[in-house]
């Protein structure tokens, strides 16, 4: 693996915190040289003094295409090129459709998916370049649903199909295109929702594997560096989650909706009434969003 990745540049965004810092730390550790893309300078600059020499940062809205362009020219001048994309920056909101702000669905919406199509525009024509490979980073939840998860679940899904779209638009051009799909793990994303809902926390407790199993986010960059490596056009963590992806036909059937429904009605107004309390439409850690949200 070491020999693969070494001198190839990787532009990650999200790269700040969890799935997209430990990534670009094993990367880097194989010999890749990083682009460190996010919305926090502060932890973006001090990953990068710790990688050393041979990467780079830059301070990135990726639902603002100039910020894009510009952060991709930074790592141009710096890195020579890319070979490598990983769109993965995301957020996810706190509470219902029904109890929540439009602006704040619509950001989630923004950032996971609309964030995900500015990256690969701003970056398709250096990737090409490299004959290079894109990953975007859909979810387990493109492939079920949960209630509170309405935004998430929606932009994920969206991600994943244009995904399989944009696989056969660049294929002639060189460039390979992967989407990630991952359970829970254990990031600061899936942390926050947790503090805020006991109800959520619950209900992951019941969920079967691999739907409510929660991974390292070690074992995760793993599995995208190992996907990235082949080329995948899909990467599951855990594995099992294609299993998932193979039931959806009776997943997203009345019969799938039949256990989601028969606790939803007591279920949804705790959760609410959980989010109500916290007095936060994102996580405590989600950057730029405030404690009310977009």
């Amino acid at each position: 693996m070491a020999a693969d990745l070494a001198g190839k540049v990787l532009f990650i965004t999200g790269a700040a915190r969890g799935i997209g810092e430990e990534t670009a730390r094993r990367a880097a550790a194989r010999g890749a040289h990083i682009a460190a893309v996010g919305m926090e300078p502060e932890r973006l600059e001090k990953l990068v003094a710790e990688l050393g020499p041979g990467h780079c940062w830059a301070e990135c809205d990726v639902t603002d295409q100039s910020s894009l362009e510009s952060a991709v020219a930074t790592t141009v001048a710096a890195l020579g090129g890319i070979d490598v994309v990983i769109a993965n920056a995301g957020i996810a909101n706190h509470g219902t459709v029904a109890e929540s702000p439009a602006d704040v669905i619509a950001r989630v919406m923004e950032v996971n998916l609309i964030g995900v199509s500015r990256t690969v525009s701003a970056t398709v024509a250096e990737v090409e370049k490299r004959q290079g490979y894109m990953l975007l980073v859909s979810s387990l939840a493109a492939f079920t649903a949960l209630p509170g998860m309405a935004a998430y679940c929606g932009a994920k899904a969206g991600v994943e199909n244009y995904g399989n779209a944009l696989r056969f638009e660049l294929a002639y051009r060189g460039i390979g295109v992967g989407t990630a799909h991952m359970g829970w793990i254990d990031t600061d994303l899936v942390r926050d929702v947790k503090a805020d809902s006991s109800t959520f926390e619950d209900t992951l407790k019941k969920l079967p594997y691999p739907l409510g199993a929660l991974t390292s986010v070690g074992d995760c960059a793993d599995a995208f560096l190992e996907g990235i490596l082949k080329r995948k056009r899909r990467i599951f963590v855990p594995k099992a989650v294609a299993l998932v992806a193979a039931a959806r036909p009776i997943t997203f059937s009345w019969l799938g909706d039949l256990p989601v429904l028969a606790q939803a009605k007591q279920m949804v107004p705790r959760l609410e009434e959980q989010f109500r309390k916290t007095g936060r439409t994102f996580g405590a850690s989600s950057a730029g969003m405030g404690k009310r949200g977009a």
